[in-house]
């Protein structure tokens, strides 16, 4: 079996590079959420979010209930549906709270506004977005935050196909410890078939 670095055309961010924006997106979140009358709930969206997710709240210095949800829109593809769908929700109550959905990559926007109006509809009082990687260069969809909601993002990423820190090609290589290209040859498939 071929390690996992073998199949990444090149390093985009180092884990040295990661870890250091992740320390400073966190600096930047954890001093609005000490302004905040409650605790926040930090909402990570399942797989992707889970490295970003863990570094990032333990670099956080308030008080913080944090909690998973699940959204499907890629299924093992590299292009987004475009339909997501939410296959587990919370057990914390976000109704009167601020919470802070915590994604992978944003990239066509179709994900994260389905889940800003599904966590809208539980109540949440606002919704503030924070993401390892923006892909503005694939948006079709406006994001629109609730109440004082803002937007904190890690790295802006080229239109490339990424992987690592938490990112995957069909549920591989999130464990890698920096984001990569992945080789084409990986995830197209033979067109002369």
């Amino acid at each position: 079996m071929v390690s996992a670095e073998a199949s990444i055309e090149r390093v985009l961010w180092t884990e040295a590079e990661v870890a250091a924006r992740v320390g400073e997106v966190a600096a930047e979140l954890a001093a609005d959420l000490r302004a905040l009358p409650e605790p926040a709930v930090v909402v990570g969206v399942a797989t992707g979010a889970f490295l970003f997710l863990a570094d990032l709240v333990r670099r956080v210095d308030a008080p913080l209930a944090v909690d998973f949800v699940r959204v499907e829109s890629y299924g093992g593809g590299t292009e987004s549906s475009g339909k997501p769908r939410i296959t587990a929700d919370l057990k914390v109550d976000v109704a009167g709270k601020h919470v802070v959905v915590v994604e992978d990559i944003v990239d066509t926007g179709n994900t994260l506004s389905c889940l800003i109006a599904h966590l809208e509809k539980k109540g949440a009082s606002s919704i503030s977005v924070c993401t390892f990687l923006d892909k503005p260069a694939r948006r079709k969809v406006n994001i629109q935050l609730v109440g004082d909601g803002k937007f904190y993002s890690g790295f802006e990423c080229p239109d490339y196909f990424v992987v690592g820190y938490g990112l995957d090609y069909a549920e591989l290589y999130r464990n890698l410890p920096y984001v990569g290209v992945l080789k084409p040859e990986k995830y197209k498939k033979d067109s002369s078939n």
